[in-house]
């Protein structure tokens, strides 16, 4: 007579239909391996029973606790716009997390060219609502992004030299590819979303306008 089995994930988020379960059908491959005959994969919320039949019906329950990564909660340590000098280092550090297995910094400076033409300097004009929007950015990329435990993100306004810095981002997560992916995005929608314009002076002493709406 075959043994009988009941195969049961344990998951609030998969049974909520907001997740999928990938736990269940890795536990389920397990029995039928040894000769079970196994029902399932179901699905449970944690601190439910695990099993609708009985006990004494059953020869194994064979139950598995589907794991989600998680940030911190405030995970957005540093977002603003500001009128004095930035690097990359500042921001960094504010990220620093013990669980965090990787940070992941940019920088975005100023260069000598654009276009072929040389460049002298340049300045930023922000809106108004620049605060607000990087701060939205940053919460929505903390969010968005499982294994962030920690971001920061800066944009600088006013004249700027070759070399300075003009936007600095940092985010530290549970892995690299983590961390990679979030300040890649993070970075591309401050460039997309941020209502900051920016004048370029060349050496000629010809300027042009960039973003400007």
């Amino acid at each position: 007579m075959a043994r009988t089995a009941r195969v049961v994930a344990v998951s609030n988020r998969a049974t909520d239909g907001g997740h999928e379960d990938r736990t269940g059908p890795v536990i389920a491959a397990w029995p039928h391996s040894c000769s079970y005959a196994a029902t399932g994969p179901a699905l449970a919320p944690d601190g439910d029973p695990v099993a609708s039949e009985p006990p004494d019906t059953l020869d194994a329950v064979f139950t598995g606790q589907q794991q989600h990564p998680t940030r911190e909660p405030g995970a957005v340590f540093r977002a603003d716009v500001v009128d004095t000098p930035l690097t990359v280092e500042e921001l960094a550090k504010l990220v620093e997390r013990d669980a965090a297995g990787a940070i992941v910094t940019f920088g975005g400076v100023v260069r000598d060219h654009d276009d072929r033409r040389s460049v002298q300097e340049l300045e930023y004009i922000g809106h108004p609502t620049a605060t607000t929007v990087i701060a939205e950015i940053a919460d929505e990329i903390a969010a968005r992004f499982d294994g962030v435990h920690a971001l920061a993100v800066s944009h600088r306004i006013g004249l700027l030299s070759i070399g300075d810095v003009a936007l600095a981002c940092a985010v530290a997560a549970e892995h690299r590819e983590q961390a990679f992916t979030a300040c890649s995005e993070l970075v591309d929608e401050v460039k997309r979303r941020l209502p900051i314009w920016k004048r370029q002076v060349f050496a000629d002493k010809t300027e042009e306008w960039v973003n400007c709406p």
